[in-house]
């Protein structure tokens, strides 16, 4: 993995990391980047979208960092709130997630560049909003690089609200994700009208997120039927919002097979896919199929391929574990807080399988799937004509604030989808 740095490497990592990366990590080689170079990766490469890989462990964080250099493009690792907030499920966390990135890029010789994102930073009610205010600036004296304010369960003026309140708090240069539609509209699924709605508001303040995520029939986790994301139902968003120059998050890619994966890339303008559960499946040494979703035997259980992933031994501990705690299905996602240590305590061989299994089921996707190829350049690129880690706004303002105040967003609102 390590050798010669590629060309404009040197100058990108003296400018291109941002001011908290770089007080974190002073002497370090690792090009950690805010999130909105990521995005510009895609963008000018178009048609393509990157992994936002969800970093549930140690060892995943290692299998797609490399498989990123092996595929030269630009990436993001994130964690969850519900992973790695406060109340966690997970040991890695909001808080140390950069830091362990930072270290694999360091130890592997890593050189493509790289954003750390805070996932689905949750607010379920108007009461979340205060404590997040207090929380959400030591994520990034932390590292991250990134955030996804997910105020979404909210109703539409309430959602709004929530991102004009806490975006002081995120710094400009940040990459910026917000999303819409968690519980509303057709089906539950999201509408142009909200998106719009969340994307205007935004603006009138001078508020120009990087993504809009949608409820546009993901799920997080493990698949449980074949209806999968509405590409013509996303298409249709993006293009509301074409002028805004906001590209689309796309959540729970796993229960997604690449043909569908393949034609959100080509035809939506959505940059960023995350991808958490197949990969902690993957990572264990579990049967999965093509796009990641664990098989089960005729008892609902889940298959381990002997030789892959942890030992037998463990794993025999792990559904032990699962059993007495009642976990069935994606509730196996809660084995990785208790089991994180047990599982970087086995031979190097060992976990060294778990990460290679990752890094090639990564790699597919990034070259195959998603056409990231050699987006790394395109990343570096943007910096260096830049001149700064802050690439700044892709649009200024096109709404007028006087037509956005808190009392018209409230008067709006009920007529989004009119």
């Amino acid at each position: 993995m390590t050798g010669q740095y590629p060309k404009d490497f040197d100058r990108a990592l003296q400018i291109g990391r941002p001011p908290n990366v770089v007080k974190l990590f002073p002497n370090s080689k690792a090009l950690l980047v805010s999130g909105k170079v990521i995005d510009r990766a895609m963008r000018a490469k178009g048609k393509a979208m990157t992994i936002a890989a969800n970093g549930r462990s140690y060892l995943i964080i290692r299998g797609v960092v490399a498989a990123a250099q092996r595929a030269n493009a630009a990436i993001m690792i994130e964690i969850a709130r519900s992973e790695g907030g406060a109340n966690p499920y997970c040991a890695v966390d909001y808080w140390d997630i950069a830091r362990q990135v930072d270290q694999v890029c360091n130890e592997l010789g890593i050189t493509v560049p790289i954003a750390i994102h805070a996932d689905h930073y949750g607010i379920k009610k108007v009461e979340d909003v205060g404590p997040a205010k207090r929380e959400i600036p030591t994520l990034f004296e932390a590292g991250m690089t990134s955030i996804a304010i997910d105020a979404s369960h909210l109703p539409d003026d309430r959602n709004l609200l929530a991102n004009l309140e806490l975006a002081p708090y995120i710094p400009k240069w940040a990459g910026l994700e917000t999303e819409v539609g968690e519980i509303k509209g057709k089906e539950g699924l999201s509408t142009p009208g909200e998106a719009r709605f969340l994307i205007q508001g935004l603006n009138a303040h001078d508020i120009f997120p990087d993504w809009i995520a949608l409820n546009n029939g993901s799920t997080h986790g493990i698949e449980e039927s074949d209806l999968g994301i509405q590409v013509g139902l996303t298409a249709e968003i993006h293009q509301a919002l074409a002028r805004y120059e906001v590209s689309g998050a796309q959540h729970g890619t796993s229960g997604n097979n690449s043909d569908r994966l393949r034609e959100i890339a080509a035809k939506t303008n959505t940059t960023k896919a995350n991808v958490a559960t197949a990969l902690q499946m993957i990572s264990w040494g579990l049967e999965v199929n093509d796009y990641g979703n664990a098989a089960t035997d005729g008892d609902g259980k889940f298959i381990k391929i002997a030789g892959e992933g942890v030992t037998e031994e463990l794993w025999a501990e792990m559904t032990a574990y699962a059993d007495s705690k009642g976990l069935k299905g994606g509730n196996f996602k809660k084995l990785n807080l208790p089991f994180e240590n047990k599982i970087l305590g086995q031979p190097k061989e060992i976990r060294e399988r778990m990460s290679r299994r990752v890094e090639d089921f990564v790699y597919n996707l990034l070259v195959n799937v998603f056409n990231a190829k050699d987006t790394a350049p395109l990343a570096i690129d943007a910096i260096l004509t830049a001149g700064s880690y802050d690439l700044g706004p892709k649009i200024s303002r096109l709404e007028d604030p006087s037509e956005w105040t808190e009392a018209k967003i409230i008067e709006r609102a009920p007529t989004v989808n009119q």
